[in-house]
Parts: structure tokens; C-alpha cells; sequence
């Protein structure tokens, strides 16, 4: 994000937008890669309540909680371009409090690959994963990114809640 220094990231994370809310869409192209037509928008605040349950060594993945808020929502998926800035907002507004911190570095983004748009970058969030006892390695040859390796042995459940 743009200038994060200059933004009220806690501000953005209370104000709902008129969320959550289910919009139908029509595009059958869309349909077919989502596998609905009905689309669920969550609030901010949605994500950062998910994002505070992942207890330390437990991961999870954008795509996670998105599948997640969509069968609680009884929607057939969530928009994904909202998801993706609303984890950001998460994430920088734990970064501009004083305590009460969301552990955002605990999501990641499909396959385990760390989010370069996280406070400090891919290498702060990977210094907090390694500090946990997440093994992160270095994925790609042009393109480098970093993935935690096994990251299915540290998947957090949402639906049982339970290490």
C-alpha cells in the first residue's frame, strides 16, 4: 500500500462500507471460476476477528478465510480483491497500535507465500514466522518468493477451533 505511514489503517479497519453484504453477479466466466453467483463482501473487522484466533505455531491462507466467511455467510465465495486489501488493512492497523496486536504474520496467501504488502515487507513477516518455528524458504528463480515449507502440517482449522 501506498504511503502506509500517512493512513489511519484503524480507522479503515472499523468503517464497514456498508458490509457485509451478498451481491449476485451474472458473468458467466466468474460463475464458473468461483463456482457461484452469489458473491459475500465482508467488513474489515471480519477478517481481523479471524486473524486474532490463529494461536502461535498455526497458519492460515487468505483463500482459508475466505471460504470460510462465505459458508458463514451461506454465499458461494467472497470477493477476492477485497480480501486482499482487507488483510493488508488488518495488518497495518495492528502495526499502528500500541498492544492489542492481530498476528497478521500468521496468514499467508495461497501456497504459504508470505505477503510482501505485511509492515516491514516479505522479511519482517518471515523473521516473525521463523521466530515461531515456521521453516520458510525461498521459492523461484527470477520471481523469488517465500513460502513456509509443510504448511499443511501447520493449518489452523477454523471450523473445529482447535490446535
Amino acid at each position: 500500500m501506498a504511503s502506509e505511514h500517512n493512513k489511519d489503517f484503524n480507522a479503515m479497519l472499523q468503517d464497514s462500507k456498508d458490509m457485509p453484504k451478498v451481491q449476485i453477479i451474472t458473468d458467466p466466466g466468474s460463475i464458473a471460476k468461483y463456482g457461484g453467483e452469489r458473491m459475500y463482501f465482508a467488513p474489515p473487522i471480519a477478517y481481523d476477528r479471524i486473524m486474532r484466533q490463529i494461536p502461535p505455531g498455526k497458519l492460515i491462507t487468505v483463500g482459508e478465510i475466505r471460504a470460510y466467511l462465505a459458508r458463514q455467510s451461506g454465499a458461494d465465495f467472497t470477493d477476492p480483491i477485497t480480501a486482499g486489501i482487507f488483510v493488508s488493512i488488518v495488518a497495518w492497523a495492528s502495526y499502528q497500535r500500541e498492544g492489542d496486536e492481530t498476528p497478521y504474520w500468521r496468514t499467508l496467501k495461497a501456497d504459504g507465500v508470505l505477503n510482501e504488502k505485511y509492515p516491514g515487507g516479505a522479511e519482517a513477516q518471515k523473521a516473525k514466522l521463523e521466530a515461531e518455528g515456521h521453516t520458510v524458504v525461498a521459492k523461484g528463480r527470477k520471481h523469488i518468493r517465500w513460502v513456509v515449507q509443510d504448511l499443511d502440517a501447520s493449518l489452523w482449522d477454523l471450523e473445529k477451533k482447535e490446535p
